[in-house]
């Protein structure tokens, strides 16, 4: 037997930073002291640059829909009238939390794989005159494929509308003006391209949704924008934090300011363009019409249920790569981009997959994808 070393090569959670690793073994240390504000201050301060943002950016104990949540209960009231694009399961998401809180939600739809076009949006627009928000994911990480955020945030900005966007898995992996374009709330989570575990998640806030805010009246408690905001400027969170991961966020947001933002979205957009080439490369086809650089979602050859990849992947290298979500569960697999993840990384993946796909009777030369994306690779270097 080889060695065989766990590698996480999912959309979420995805591989730790090693320092950050280690910074969360200072977790012995009181959140009301001086030495916590100076870590949260600098959290805080690093989320706003890293989002790129000149509103307000909040921290919160929780994964991402807390945050999806929060921006439900914090801007709206029972019955108002919203839109929701979905083309995915985390588009449902949004479905389920508005229809929680008693919104009127509009659906505009798109199947799994494709994307919801701004001219789908624009005439919901029309037909739901005075809505209140208009809700969509940057990045829908079930399917691979990425909505065309700036289109659509052109139409919304026009009206009263506030445009609220789970980038869970697109801060990191594509660009995202947030003010220039006009991005209202923008959600973003600990365990996606910041490098380290499941539990926080973070909230962009522009001007025009604070604003929201204050005709809102919607309950809502732990998760309270106004309060967070207010307990961020004293340095402090508004509830006891999850001191471990906020001293882990620190760290990973000194790096990611280190190698720079744009850097970061470089890299996830290199790595997609590699493996895109080797998935053709090796007679395979992508899911998404409109693919992501978060993640890289293809269909198993005909006949194959994608399981049997995954599976794979997990008993012969120790590699944990994402089925299919709901409807597409078997029918895709799922490699991502987003994070610390490099080059070497995606060889040994794709070199991986080759195998994979030989030993279940598939034509496939060996090195034919590793070749595909090595090219990909070279020519960005000298781009």
């Amino acid at each position: 037997m080889y060695i065989r070393k766990q590698r996480l090569l999912t959309p979420g959670p995805t591989p730790l930073y090693p320092p950050a690793l280690h910074a969360m073994l200072a977790a012995d240390i009181h959140h009301r002291t001086e030495d916590f504000r100076k870590v949260y201050r600098n959290v805080l301060a690093g989320l706003k640059e890293v989002y790129g943002t000149q509103g307000d950016v909040l921290c919160f104990g929780g994964s991402g829909t807390g945050a999806m949540e929060a921006s439900v209960s914090n801007l709206f009231s029972e019955g108002d009238k919203v839109i929701v694009c979905s083309a995915g399961s985390f588009g449902e998401r949004w479905i389920g939390i508005a229809k929680a809180f008693g919104l009127d939600a509009h659906v505009v739809s798109a199947e799994y794989g494709d994307s919801v076009s701004p001219e789908q949006v624009a005439d919901a627009l029309k037909a739901a005159p005075g809505a209140k928000g208009v809700f969509i994911q940057a990045s829908e990480s079930s399917t691979g494929a990425e909505h065309d955020l700036r289109a659509i945030a052109e139409m919304v900005k026009k009206t009263e509308a506030v445009f609220i966007v789970d980038a869970i898995t697109g801060l990191g992996t594509m660009p995202l003006d947030i003010d220039g374009w006009g991005l209202d709330l923008v959600i973003g989570g600990s365990q996606k391209a910041f490098m380290i575990p499941p539990g926080l998640s973070f909230l962009s806030v522009s001007a025009k949704a604070w604003k929201k805010a204050e005709s809102a009246k919607l309950r809502h408690f732990y998760f309270d924008l106004k309060k967070e905001k207010k307990s961020g400027e004293a340095g402090e969170a508004t509830w006891t934090p999850v001191t471990a991961m906020v001293l882990a966020l620190s760290t990973a947001l000194d790096y990611i300011r280190q190698i720079g933002m744009p850097n970061l979205v470089r890299n996830a957009q290199m790595l997609a363009e590699a493996a895109r080439a080797a998935v053709g490369a090796v007679g395979l086809e992508l899911f998404a019409k409109h693919p992501t650089s978060s993640l890289t979602a293809v269909r198993p050859p005909g006949g194959m249920d994608s399981g049997l990849i995954v599976k794979a992947f997990r008993e012969k290298f120790g590699a944990i790569i994402a089925d299919g979500q709901g409807v597409t569960k078997g029918k895709i697999f799922r490699i991502a981009h987003l994070g610390y993840f490099d080059f070497p990384d995606l060889v040994g993946v794709i070199a991986g997959l080759e195998l994979i796909l030989r030993a279940n009777g598939q034509r496939v030369e060996l090195g034919s994808g590793v070749a595909a994306a090595a090219r990909v690779y070279e020519k960005n270097l000298t781009t």
